[in-house]
């Protein structure tokens, strides 16, 4: 930046029609010459990043080319299904439904889910919503502790009860069954047509460690990892995704209350999230930032520590499996 330039959200403007013909055209060499596949399978959530992924994918291959998975479980809203139905009949792509609740019952992914809340809320039954969420770390500078958040059955009013590690830990274990069974899903009509599965994490999630190892973590290609989220929201508008779902906030869709990933993980709108980031990446002051960013310099001075805990703590799931000797006839 110049002196005389001025920070602000313009920095994350791209050409659309650019971005989504550089898209396609890497996407399209990646999938036919390198993986050497037919086309490829997306997850269809009906959120922004699953519809633009799935929108790039029938760019590059055709829409003849490209499979829409639809998996509800048991605590899905019921709008990812319509949403997802809606983004594949706007693309013109095939679509497939897999019901996983059946798979998720078998291996325990509810009651071991509800046994680990029983231990900070004996009286968690069925009826009961729930979710785990955050405290505002944006204006909170200590530990961060999750909560679950419980509603009683016929509507009473909501339940925050303070997670032990032991709880958290539990509840984070067994519902990340129900990420790596789409994700199963996906890699067996992808091996059925011979296809690639296209991963669906936007620069934030990819960057910030938000997915499940093995789960949605898991793809053969990234088509929009290097996209910061404002930046997925103007292909959306280029590439002609439903309106509706376009203006769907953004959701973890795993718990049966509603939940935003802001609070689940972000602690701060995406829009101001995506400016923090690309600020930190790029070695903007504290102070342009805060004023672009409509936050005190004590705010984002917090957000970049959180941004580093947090690359710090999901190093993990980007590791490769380790090897106790290197093997160089295969390293790729």
């Amino acid at each position: 930046m110049t002196v005389e330039t001025v920070f602000s959200a313009d920095v994350l403007k791209l050409d659309p029609a650019e971005t989504t013909e550089h898209i396609a055209s890497v996407l399209r060499a990646m999938i036919k010459e390198q993986l050497r596949r037919k086309g490829a399978v997306v997850g269809l959530s009906g959120g922004i990043d699953s519809s633009v992924t799935a929108a790039l994918c029938a760019r590059a291959l055709g829409k003849e080319r490209v499979l829409g998975l639809l998996m509800p479980e048991a605590d899905s809203s019921d709008d990812s299904l319509r949403l997802g139905r809606l983004l594949a009949e706007s693309l013109g792509i095939r679509t497939i439904v897999e019901d996983i609740t059946p798979i998720l019952q078998a291996a325990g992914c509810y009651e071991r889910r509800d046994s680990a809340i029983r231990t900070v809320c004996p009286e968690y039954g069925p009826g009961y919503g729930c979710k785990i969420a955050l405290p505002d770390l944006l204006n909170d500078d200590r530990y961060p502790v999750f909560y679950a958040v419980l509603r009683p059955p016929g509507g009473g009013a909501e339940k925050k009860v303070r997670l032990t590690a032991e709880a958290y830990l539990g509840i984070v274990a067994a519902t990340n069954f129900k990420q790596r069974t789409r994700k199963m899903m996906e890699y067996y009509h992808a091996d059925r047509l011979h296809y690639a599965v296209a991963g669906t994490p936007n620069r934030l999630e990819y960057d910030q460690g938000f997915f499940v190892k093995l789960g949605d973590g898991a793809a053969d290609v990234k088509p929009i990892a290097h996209l910061y989220k404002s930046q997925v929201y103007q292909l959306a508008e280029y590439l002609g995704i439903p309106r509706e779902i376009q203006t769907r906030p953004s959701t973890t869709d795993t718990y049966s209350l509603q939940q935003s990933q802001e609070e689940f993980y972000f602690s701060l709108p995406l829009r101001k999230m995506d400016l923090c980031l690309f600020a930190k990446n790029e070695g903007i002051a504290v102070a342009d930032v805060a004023l672009a960013a409509e936050l005190s310099v004590d705010q984002v001075e917090r957000v970049f520590r959180m941004i580093d805990s947090k690359r710090k703590a999901t190093r993990y799931l980007h590791a490769a499996p380790r090897l106790i000797d290197a093997i160089p006839e295969v390293h790729c």
